[in-house]
């Protein structure tokens, strides 16, 4: 089974290094140590762990319900704003999504550069890649 090291688990959980040995430190998720004293975390209990991290919510404490269930919360890092449409570009953890949207779209939530915002997939295709 394979095995992620703090720093690999903090990049696929979005969160810092610090969070991630908080967490391993709390008894959260369980560690082990390798021949080298590195702390690992198993695949299958860092995957557990990280839909109990999603089930945690999203940070949106206004009540507000979507049947869209893949939830990226992240930074507005872009807005390009063209007469009709937009391009939004928002960094969550490691994941850069764009979205296409109206412009009034973007007008109507006040979107700008360097404000928290969840971008939420909802496809008929999901493409899945081995690392």
């Amino acid at each position: 089974m394979q095995s992620y090291t703090i720093g690999q688990a903090a990049r696929l959980l979005g969160v810092s290094p610090d969070t991630a040995r908080r967490w391993a430190d709390a008894g959260r998720v369980a560690t082990h140590r390798d021949e080298a004293g590195r702390r690992l975390i198993d695949g299958r209990d860092l995957a557990a762990f990280s839909i109990e991290v999603a089930q945690g919510g999203t940070g949106e404490e206004d009540g507000s319900y979507t049947s869209a269930r893949n939830a990226f919360p992240g930074i507005v890092t872009a807005v390009k704003l063209g007469d009709v449409a937009a391009q939004v570009e928002i960094q969550a953890g490691p994941h850069r999504l764009v979205s296409l949207l109206t412009r009034e779209a973007v007008e109507e939530l006040g979107l700008e550069v360097g404000m928290q915002a969840t971008a939420r997939v909802k496809s008929t295709s999901v493409h899945i890649d081995r690392v």
